[in-house]
């Protein structure tokens, strides 16, 4: 009687059954709380993935335990990852399982490979680089918002893969002129390869519309955006561009990281300027801020003030400055064309870091002067212009043909023309006698035309004055002259009498003597 009470009674299935279970080809129908933890899978972060099956170990598996997710580490010369397989494509598992297999991908692309050796784990680095293109063509395709839980592992896997010590050093030659560091093949990174593809993927991630700003920014936070301008010292100039264009999509999608953003680009270009004089990504970051500063609304705030005074200006400073001169040119002329008063500014500022000896950076602030005065109206204008022709006038006269030529030049622009010929009563007696001295003796023929073409302009428009200012050059030409011969008969003259007395008096010539010591006494 009770032997048959005791069979009725539910047996507790064995240990062996619930492995045949779960490695054979059935299997059971889900109950409510298995049910729920694939719904809990889903929707959050997979905390244990080495408690997971290897993927391939049997066909009878569902979907969620075929594709495993990797060991998360870094691969080099001693370090072995058991199992690296590539995952299922996203076209074989339906679409409530996607974002789950994406995760999946994201930790399996997390490991980051040795590419010093090109021979070591060729099949795992294929497989990593295949999954990174599904990953870009998933995130261009995605059709609803991402999670959470997705924002948090896509910015665990860029920075497992990105935020690295440059394994290249800056260059130690960026002190010198442009033209010995175009001569400089740039170094490429050798894991390029995978680098670009994940530069690719963030990318679209930032810029798709699926990424809600206010969730990303709990994880592309203030220290995420440091460590990305910390890349912008890489020697690879693609690493550079897509950086470039990252950093401007993210200053765009993240209004609260706009100040911080400009702050951080700042206290880069201060080191820069007065501390090591080396970085590789000035240029990019400039590109950057000349997109900036065409965005600001009037009037300009006193912090943008601020940052021209204080950071671009004295960017003319380094003698580097042909790496990155084209952009830095452009980021001024915004600001002029915001706020034309800014040209006074400018102007002084030019002339603060004016080269002394450096032609080929002269004729470049040349350049970009032209520039600024094109922007400049009169009444600023006047309020710069003796010491800036000053400058010019000393320019006129350099021994470098390039630089005086550069500086002739400012008369072929009709706007710099016009400046000039209001206030022609100032400026011409200034640089009047460069031009004359150049008319006369400068061994550069074509400096010579020019100069003649300048000052017809000036005879054109008020003869009077020219003749003025010759006649006054000429007085003061012989006033020189006559300085000159009086300065040479004193010179004569000392020297007659210093003769004269050698060879009357002997005491005259002061023979040289020991120096006197000091006795110590008796």
């Amino acid at each position: 009687m009770i032997k048959q009470i005791l069979n009725r009674l539910p047996r507790k299935p064995s240990k062996s059954s619930d492995n045949r279970d779960s490695v054979g080809g059935s299997v059971p129908p889900p109950s409510s709380s298995s049910s729920s933890r694939s719904g809990d899978l889903q929707t959050s972060k997979i905390t244990n993935p080495s408690s997971q099956v290897p993927p391939g170990l049997s066909p009878g598996l569902n979907h969620l335990n075929k594709y495993a997710p990797p060991v998360n580490s870094k691969l080099n010369g001693n370090c072995v990852i058991p199992v690296y397989e590539a995952l299922p494509s996203f076209k074989d598992v339906p679409n409530s399982e996607k974002q789950i297999l994406f995760m999946r991908k994201l930790d399996l692309c997390s490991v980051v490979f040795d590419f010093t050796d090109p021979s070591k784990n060729l099949k795992e680095k294929d497989i990593k680089r295949q999954t990174l293109l599904e990953l870009v063509d998933y995130v261009s395709s995605a059709s609803g918002k991402f999670p959470e839980t997705v924002m948090q592992e896509t910015t665990k896997m860029v920075s497992i893969n990105l935020f690295r010590n440059l394994t290249i050093p800056p260059r130690e030659h960026m002190v010198l002129e442009k033209i010995d560091a175009e001569e400089e093949e740039p170094v490429m990174d050798p894991a390029w390869t995978h680098l670009q593809i994940v530069y690719e993927f963030f990318l679209r991630f930032i810029a798709s519309p699926e990424t809600d700003a206010k969730l990303a920014k709990r994880y592309i936070d203030h220290s995420f955006v440091l460590k990305l301008l910390d890349l912008f010292d890489s020697e690879d100039p693609r690493e550079r561009d897509y950086l470039k264009t990252i950093l401007h999509r993210v200053y765009g999608k993240f209004m609260v990281h706009r100040p911080f953003i400009r702050k951080a680009i700042n206290n880069i270009f201060y080191r820069f300027v007065f501390e090591t004089e080396k970085h590789n990504g000035i240029a990019e970051l400039l590109e950057i801020l000349g997109s900036i500063i065409s965005g600001f609304a009037l009037p300009l705030k006193e912090e943008h003030k601020l940052f021209l005074l204080r950071a671009l200006i004295p960017l003319h400073k380094p003698r580097c400055i042909g790496m990155y001169h084209q952009q830095l040119s452009y980021c001024i002329t915004q600001f002029i064309e915001k706020d034309c008063k800014l040209a006074d500014t400018v102007i002084r500022g030019l002339l603060k870091y004016w080269p002394v000896t450096n032609s080929s950076k002269e004729v470049m602030f040349l350049g970009e002067l032209e520039e600024v005065l094109e922007a400049t109206q009169p009444a600023d204008f006047q309020r710069c212009m003796v010491p800036l022709f000053r400058q010019i006038a000393r320019c006129l006269n350099s021994s470098h043909f390039q630089v005086a030529e550069r500086a002739l030049f400012l008369w072929n622009n009709d706007h710099i023309e016009n400046l000039i010929k209001q206030n022609n009563k100032v400026i011409l007696p200034i640089i009047f006698p460069a031009l004359e001295r150049n008319t006369r003796s400068h061994w550069n023929q074509a400096v010579q035309s020019l100069t003649l073409n300048v000052r017809k302009i000036f005879s054109d428009h008020d003869p009077e004055l020219v003749a003025e200012c010759s006649k006054k050059f000429e007085e003061d030409e012989a006033k020189d002259k006559e300085n000159i011969m009086k300065r040479e008969a004193i010179w004569k003259r000392l020297e007659e009498i210093a003769a004269s007395k050698a060879v009357t008096r002997d005491g005259v010539i002061i023979p040289r003597t020991l120096p006197h010591q000091v006795s110590s006494g008796p």
